[in-house]
């Protein structure tokens, strides 16, 4: 799980990358040019969609595993659990070391606690 989600978070990195550098490349073909041709573009756009795919099939593992992407840029994901008798949500995202955070259904990150019950 923790390998999709750093792997979902690098294809937006470069999905971002690549949106950025076609606004460049669109300003310098309608200017003079630029040395770029609208093959660039292009390319730029085939590669976007392919990330795209990918993307898609990162968040599909994912919900396979009955996890919830909140945030494909971070890697937020949410997870169902029980404590004390209800639902709540386990909370992690990339970078984190563990699943150290919880909140209430619906909470959302503003919401997280620290997992400070035993099981």
């Amino acid at each position: 799980m923790r390998a999709v989600a750093e792997r979902l978070v690098e294809l937006r990195a470069r999905m971002r990358e690549l949106v950025q550098s076609q606004g460049s490349l669109v300003t310098a073909i309608g200017g003079n040019g630029g040395g770029y041709a609208a093959s660039d573009l292009n390319a730029a756009q085939a590669e976007l969609e392919q990330l795209s795919e990918r993307v898609a099939g990162c968040v599909a593992e994912l919900d396979a595993l009955g996890v919830v992407v909140k945030d494909l840029d971070l890697g937020l994901l949410d997870f169902p659990a029980i404590h004390d008798d209800r639902e709540v949500e386990l909370c992690w995202h990339v970078g984190e070391a563990e699943v150290a955070f919880w909140h209430e259904i619906g909470g959302g990150y503003a919401g997280r606690k620290p997992i400070d019950w035993v099981e």
